[in-house]
């Protein structure tokens, strides 16, 4: 997983809906403080997002990170049962 951004959902909402409502692109990032390739990432991922939207789509990515991370833990725990199981004593 990638690093926090020190951006909070309605700070980058903020900055693509001025940008949206005509303001020019370089002088939105210039003013927020982020390259244009940040910027462009941002109308990517958050165009057409309201707040509590991006707010419950972070929520929901954290969930299924950790379910991921609990898969994965039980994947290895089977494989390992499997393996202690199928020696011959």
């Amino acid at each position: 997983m990638g690093r926090k951004s020190q951006f909070s959902e309605a700070q980058i909402i903020a900055a693509i809906r001025e940008v949206e409502g005509g303001a020019k692109v370089g002088e939105v990032a210039r003013k927020v403080g982020v390259s244009l390739q940040t910027l462009a990432r941002w109308r990517e991922k958050y165009s057409g997002m309201s707040v509590p939207d991006a707010k419950e789509k972070r929520r929901l990515e954290e969930e299924n990170a950790k379910l991921k991370k609990i898969v994965a833990q039980y994947a290895l725990e089977i494989d390992s049962l499997k393996w202690a199981l199928g020696k011959k004593w």
